[in-house]
């Protein structure tokens, strides 16, 4: 794969962890447990500096990093169901929301990750980022499934 593709897979990806931060942010602002607001904080911070480390790679590969969220498609939507879950200020949608939007996250990634034409350098910036999508995935499917659902 060139360079050209490598940029664009880290960038579909740096957008869909943009949502997720905003996702995360929004949850955190919302919801009415502080212990859930603390948590979905402190993983908004972890793919903020997942989103950081994918943008320094689309530099180093020679490309303009993404910048800004995916307005369309799949994780739009996710966070558009967040979004409404928080407005109804019940926790338990808005975990549901949130495990729906890692589930998402975490597709993509594999994705990316079984593109046999990755270069060496994209799959090693790609599996960097991954070990936060994968422990963000892990952690909300718990929450979800402590809280009954």
């Amino acid at each position: 794969m060139s360079d050209t593709s490598d940029v664009a897979t880290l960038n579909t990806l740096i957008a869909t962890l943009i949502d997720s931060v905003e996702g995360y942010e929004t949850s955190a602002r919302d919801i009415r447990d502080p212990a859930l607001a603390r948590r979905f904080t402190a993983r908004a911070e972890e793919r903020r500096r997942a989103v950081t480390d994918l943008q320094d790679a689309v530099r180093r590969l020679g490309g303009k990093p993404e910048d800004d969220g995916s307005l369309a498609g799949g994780a739009h939507r996710v966070f558009v169901n967040l979004k409404q879950a928080v407005t109804g200020g019940d926790d338990v949608a808005v975990v549901n929301e949130v495990e729906r939007g890692e589930d998402y996250l975490k597709g993509k990634f594999e994705t990316a990750l079984n593109n046999v034409d990755l270069s060496a350098d994209g799959r090693a910036a790609v599996q960097q980022a991954w070990v936060s999508v994968r422990s963000g995935h892990d952690e909300m499917s718990q929450l979800k499934h402590s809280l009954g659902h």
